[in-house]
């Protein structure tokens, strides 16, 4: 599991085109690794390296139009391959993770639902949840209880 700094991500989605336009290094890599959502809205990921595949767990999905996701998620799919291929330890590893992009989805139904302001709250528990093995059933994650979790993670982090 790994937490991407905010700062580190909205440099890398600002550096995507830098990214694609770049030339490799020797390598046959070297581009550019440079992602957040406008400052005004946290998602949780999930980037199955296995599977060469992505989640968006998105606790209010109409704070964005569904049209902007692919390119919203363009610089994941594109620039976490050739993260993985830059930092491998052995060339084995390095031609095993290969460079083709990821897919990913964002599921809409069967993912709990946040008033607005709870979206970073939302996103932590998502994380902590997948990371136990534990479901997060729209009923556990009632609106209600926001409140009491934003609380819980403060004394936890405190």
């Amino acid at each position: 599991m790994c937490f991407l700094d905010h700062n580190f991500s909205q440099s890398w989605r600002e550096q995507y085109q830098l990214f694609k336009t770049s030339e490799p290094d020797h390598k046959g890599l070297g581009r550019v690794l440079p992602v957040n959502l406008d400052d005004k809205h946290w998602v949780a990921i999930w980037i199955s390296i296995p599977k060469r595949h992505i989640v968006v767990w998105d606790s209010i999905p109409s704070s964005s139009v569904p049209d902007a996701w692919d390119a919203i998620m363009e610089p994941f799919l594109q620039m976490v391959p050739y993260l993985l291929v830059e930092c491998a330890a052995t060339e084995e590893i390095r031609v095993k993770y290969g460079l083709e992009p990821y897919t990913y989805e964002r599921p809409l139904q069967g993912v709990p639902t946040a008033n607005n302001g709870d979206c970073g709250v939302y996103s932590v528990k998502y994380i902590e949840c997948h990371a136990l093995g534990v479901s997060f059933d729209p009923k556990d994650f009632a609106r209600c209880n926001a409140k009491k979790m934003r609380d819980n993670m403060a004394v936890d982090i405190w």
